[in-house]
């Protein structure tokens, strides 16, 4: 079971989703003009809404195009038009397929930071994905202090100095995946859980203090997007495959 998410495959035929498997897809959200406007009649009115929110036309821009990619590579899978589907999100605000779709059974779940997006698809398992472009001003001993766990705080502080921020975006993205699966955000305290950071090892560690039966219930994995991004995928349950997908409009298979 390959589990290294660090090759991108452009498909090169029809891609199909098996109950066993996890797909990834990632995406440049740098867009020609054209591509945006056709993400943009796809989107409905409340997503058009949250777009024209953004003050800056660069982050309206890459939310348009994420949420455009998010409708078609779910359109596909669903052999539905991208424009046609409806999603409804729980209290936490985690997206879902509205009810009239609920019956396929695919969970998804997307992520995005500066110029990239991933996608993340399979069927009746619970997911989270999460991507960050990795700044170095962001990854400060005060956010580590407020946000991190005290095992992982240490395992930071053992790391050479020039792989602590890398760690740091490995602890982030890891902690937000297994959240974002979950499906409570934030009301599960970021403290309370350990992951581990390391980037040499694709399968990541999950503890849980308050709940030490709920590490049996997810894995999560290391994922290499880009230079100088970190992502991970959490996922519910363990007997699945991951493969890795590179979304490139141009040459569209749907």
């Amino acid at each position: 079971m390959d589990m290294v998410c660090s090759k991108w495959q452009t498909p090169q035929h029809a891609v199909v989703l098996a109950s066993d498997e996890v797909h990834v897809w990632l995406s440049s959200l740098s867009v020609a003009a054209a591509s945006l406007e056709r993400f943009w009649q796809t989107l409905s009115a409340d997503e058009k809404e949250r777009a024209k929110r953004f003050v800056f036309q660069k982050d309206r821009d890459h939310f348009i195009a994420a949420r455009g990619t998010l409708r078609a590579i779910l359109g596909y899978y669903l052999d539905t038009q991208a424009e046609q589907l409806r999603f409804c999100y729980s209290n936490y605000g985690k997206p879902a397929l509205c009810r009239e779709l609920s019956g396929t059974k695919i969970c998804f779940n997307v992520s995005h930071s500066n110029e990239l997006g991933l996608f993340a698809v399979t069927r009746a398992r619970e997911i989270g994905v999460d991507i960050e472009h990795i700044r170095p001003d962001f990854a400060t001993t005060e956010i580590a202090d407020r946000f991190f766990s005290s095992n992982e705080i240490e395992a930071l502080r053992q790391l050479p100095e020039n792989e602590q921020i890398e760690g740091f975006f490995n602890c982030w993205v890891r902690k937000e995946a297994y959240i974002k699966a979950d499906g409570k955000g934030l009301s599960i305290p970021l403290n309370e859980f350990d992951v581990s950071i390391e980037s040499d090892h694709p399968e990541v560690r999950l503890r849980s203090q308050s709940n030490p039966r709920e590490a049996s219930r997810w894995r999560l994995h290391h994922l290499s997007p880009a230079d100088d991004y970190a992502a991970a995928v959490a996922v519910e349950g363990k007997e699945w495959k991951l493969e890795c997908w590179r979304w490139m409009e141009s040459s569209y298979l749907f």
